[in-house]
């Protein structure tokens, strides 16, 4: 029996396969076409045939498919889904906390353990002191398996036992960049109309990181404690900033979408007594439109 097994080598299955091999691990692995398999092999993994194999070659497997159904999937027949039995199931594929607790509940029926695990990094970051690994589920489970896991991040963080864990910090994260990314290609349209060179503009953000990382545990300090009062810059006054981008977008002749919406939202935060507050009572507007 070898040490673990990779199932799924996209990018980031590839790069984990390969960080187990430097870390001099014994690799076993299984991808749906054989390509990767092969280009894997050739650093040193024992390609197998089919995923029944794959489980029966390590007493811990590795899933980096695209989904917790594509992963379900793959595992679900009789004799693979007996296999797992005595072994541990680590899922490392986006999805939902409540999937994770249903791939829990299903992997826990087959007398084998589960951590459920979010990756917070790129795939040239996997085996780096850069990556992080958020991993969920019981803790003696992650501590027998602390070490092997260790080659893939040097940030591997054991969030608790409760299994939505990972799941919800990364799907949190997740939300923070999809407002980011889109407020970045705005800016870039920015840039753009007025000749102002995008990468300049990618530099000046990368040399404002610390900045915003503090802004981002302020305000996450702020919505715990319900505390928005004495800020250093209202929400009154960043929203009318945010308001007059679409100004701007219509002066540039440039795409208005994301300040509309973003305007949109902080002027309906102002008009409901929030302005004197800190940004991120911004919150209370999205509360009070959960229903």
């Amino acid at each position: 029996m070898g040490d673990v097994t990779m199932i799924g080598l996209g990018e980031m299955g590839g790069a984990m396969a390969r960080a187990f091999l430097r870390a001099g691990h014994d690799v076993t692995v299984w991808n749906r076409t054989s390509t990767k398999a092969e280009q894997v092999m050739t650093e040193g993994a024992h390609v197998v045939r089919d995923v029944l194999a794959a489980i029966e070659a390590s007493p811990i497997i590795l899933t980096c498919v695209s989904s917790y159904a594509t992963a379900r999937a793959l595992l679900d027949d009789q004799a693979t889904a007996e296999a797992l039995a005595g072994r541990t199931l680590v899922q490392l594929g986006s999805g939902t906390p409540q999937e994770a607790r249903d791939m829990q509940g299903w992997v826990l029926e087959k007398d084998a353990q589960y951590l459920d695990a979010a990756l917070l990094g790129w795939p040239r970051q996997i085996g780096t002191a850069e990556m992080t690994i958020l991993v969920s589920g019981d803790t003696a489970t992650f501590e027998a398996h602390r070490n092997l896991l260790g080659a893939l991040a040097g940030n591997l963080v054991h969030m608790g036992e409760p299994i939505g864990l990972s799941s919800t910090v990364f799907s949190a994260v997740l939300s923070y960049l999809a407002g980011r990314w889109i407020g970045l290609c705005h800016g870039a349209l920015i840039c753009e109309a007025e000749g102002f060179g995008v990468a300049a503009f990618g530099e000046i953000l990368a040399q404002q990181a610390q900045v915003l990382g503090e802004d981002a545990r302020h305000m996450g300090e702020v919505i715990e404690k319900n505390e928005y009062d004495n800020p250093e810059s209202t929400l009154e006054t960043a929203g009318n900033d945010i308001i007059r981008l679409m100004q701007l977008s219509r002066e540039a002749g440039i795409n208005a979408e994301f300040p509309v919406f973003a305007g949109e939202l902080f002027r309906r935060a102002i008009e409901a007594g929030h302005g004197a507050q800190e940004h991120a009572a911004l919150i209370k507007l999205l509360r009070a439109g959960e229903a």
